[in-house]
């Protein structure tokens, strides 16, 4: 089974249930056992080995991972290099260049900057978005959140869509600046998404500390 990075069992330590956690990973190892599942089995918990609990000051949320082959490796709204970008990740680019004037760079290096690309559930059976939430993987992910939020002093949490608004209770708005907006998908991102600078407020929030990597 994938192991969770050790600085994350050491972090969650007191969030997590982690006998639930390892059920979980049970029953996907077993789903994968009967047909194909996404990301491979060594980038289920990718977000978290590129984004150490100590190097986290963004947290991006999506749902599930792509469901489509090739797509999903562990990091939320991104694909692997070579690989046509979905729709989503296209948008994200767009306001990422008209709010800052400047190229993003791959969602990897994102990563690796500190901004923590968060699937609340973490695989999906090929062709069937969804497939797997509501087995375990949000308790788990939602420990996550809650985590950064109480161990972490100045964050910054990009909630996209309804389905990530959702998680703001999990979020100390005391300590941290929580972006709402619309989803980046093409049915509602001319409905707020375009024009909402999350990537601008969140370079203002840090004062000049941090910056989005090019």
């Amino acid at each position: 089974m994938t192991p969770l990075p050790e600085q994350w069992q050491a972090f969650l330590e007191g969030f997590t249930d982690f006998a639930a956690l390892e059920e979980t990973l049970r029953r996907t190892a077993e789903r994968r056992r009967e047909g194909v599942v996404f990301p491979p089995e060594g980038a289920v918990f990718r977000a978290l080995e590129l984004t150490p609990p100590s190097s986290v000051r963004v947290v991006i949320l999506g749902q599930d991972p792509y469901h489509d082959d090739g797509q999903a490796y562990g990091l939320a709204f991104a694909v692997p290099e070579g690989v046509k970008e979905p729709p989503s990740l296209r948008n994200i680019r767009k306001e990422f260049r008209n709010d800052l004037g400047r190229e993003a760079g791959s969602l990897e290096s994102w990563a690796e900057h500190g901004v923590l690309l968060l699937n609340a559930v973490l695989t999906v059976d090929a062709h069937a978005p969804g497939s797997h939430a509501k087995k375990g993987w949000e308790n788990f992910t939602d420990s996550v959140i809650r985590a950064v939020s109480a161990r972490k002093e100045h964050a910054v949490f990009i909630l996209w869509g309804a389905y990530a608004i959702k998680k703001t209770p999990l979020i100390d708005e005391t300590k941290h600046l929580i972006l709402a907006s619309v989803h980046p998908s093409p049915l509602s991102a001319s409905r707020g998404f375009f024009g909402s600078a999350p990537f601008s407020k969140t370079e203002a929030f840090f004062r000049g500390e941090w910056r989005w990597p090019e």
